[in-house]
């Protein structure tokens, strides 16, 4: 999944972005306005200037890999290799065959070496999505690799150095694993330097719309069309669903509607969503609104009360704005709660 920043230089902590960081962010596409995902990005920048460990947390689908993948481009490292290994896709034997790679010989059907996932990511970046579902017999061999940068192929006697830096990923709470006895406590420890929770798309609306406009766009250029463009009862819909499946499955629902749509408006019938309740037409229609005025006056908070920059974010124009501005009593800042 891709992702575009939408925060400037001045926004972002320890000092102004070096080229290089801005031109990797516009490259990756991190796209957002929240809150949450500006602190996400900001961790991720202190973090990425160093070799330290980073375990990414958070529900399927909120963006570890493309957090992991901003991390690399911002690092030193980012010309070497990000190598990305999904831990949950592989058998017990065939994870630890990519991970470590193998001998000739080493077992039944090994008529070649090969080289595995650790050394194909010297001196750049390993991703382990899904770090939880590694074996525990696989977790003991890879604590090895992070305490003494250093491992063995399978059926092999030759030790190789490890030169990489692991970013690791879950959507598991890796604290009850180890409770649980699935998961070693000396590993987590290891890979928990420095955490970064992502918190799931429906706890951040405002980022929604631009991640709308950005998909649009590229599933635009796929279908070698124009974008197409959502009325405002899609958009209130989009605000309004709760998004298990977050940012994954916002551009899956996006495709679709883009097909339906040919090119066109999208409505809310194009979009198939699953309703967050069983409630009545008018008790959804009252919980469309309820998200919309939240996300307008958060949005309103982060510009400063700057309705130009507001409707820019939200993807309205000003007289649309405006509109809802006066419908939710928003002409004024409302008192912040203690």
């Amino acid at each position: 999944m891709n992702s575009c920043l939408a925060f400037s230089a001045h926004e972002v902590p320890n000092g102004p972005l070096t080229r290089d960081l801005v031109d990797s962010m516009a490259h990756a596409g991190i796209v957002g306005e929240s809150t949450e995902w500006k602190d996400i990005l900001k961790k991720a920048t202190q973090v990425a200037a160093t070799d330290t460990t980073v375990l990414l947390t958070g529900e399927s689908g909120t963006g570890k890999e493309v957090v992991a993948r901003f991390i690399h481009r911002a690092s030193r490292r980012k010309n070497g290799p990000f190598v990305a290994l999904n831990c949950a896709a592989l058998p017990e034997q065939l994870l630890e065959s990519e991970l470590f790679g193998y001998e000739r010989g080493a077992f039944t059907g090994a008529e070649h070496s090969k080289v595995g996932h650790i050394e194909l990511a010297d001196r750049g970046v390993l991703f382990l999505d899904e770090v939880s579902e590694m074996s525990l017999c696989a977790q003991a061999k890879f604590l090895r690799v992070l305490q003494e940068r250093e491992f063995q192929r399978l059926g092999g006697t030759r030790t190789v150095k490890a030169q990489i830096r692991v970013v690791a990923a879950t959507n598991r709470d890796l604290r009850r694993a180890v409770d649980g006895g699935d998961f070693r406590e000396d590993l987590f420890y290891r890979l928990q330097v420095f955490d970064i929770c992502i918190p799931p798309l429906r706890e951040r609306p405002a980022d929604i719309v631009p991640l709308c406009q950005m998909f649009l766009r590229e599933i635009g250029k796929e279908f070698g069309r124009p974008p197409a463009a959502l009325t405002n009862d899609a958009r209130a819909a989009l605000l309004a669903h709760d998004w298990p499946g977050n940012v994954r499955e916002l551009r899956n629902a996006l495709e679709r509607a883009a097909i339906l749509a040919e090119g066109g408006l999208i409505h809310p019938g194009h979009l198939a969503l699953q309703s967050r309740s069983k409630a009545s037409g008018d008790q959804t229609t009252t919980n469309l609104g309820i998200v919309e005025r939240e996300t307008i006056e958060r949005v309103l908070r982060e510009t400063g009360w700057n309705k130009s920059r507001a409707a820019r974010r939200l993807g309205l124009s000003r007289t649309q704005l405006y509109w809802r501005i006066r419908r939710y009593g928003l002409e004024t800042p409302p008192p912040l709660q203690n």
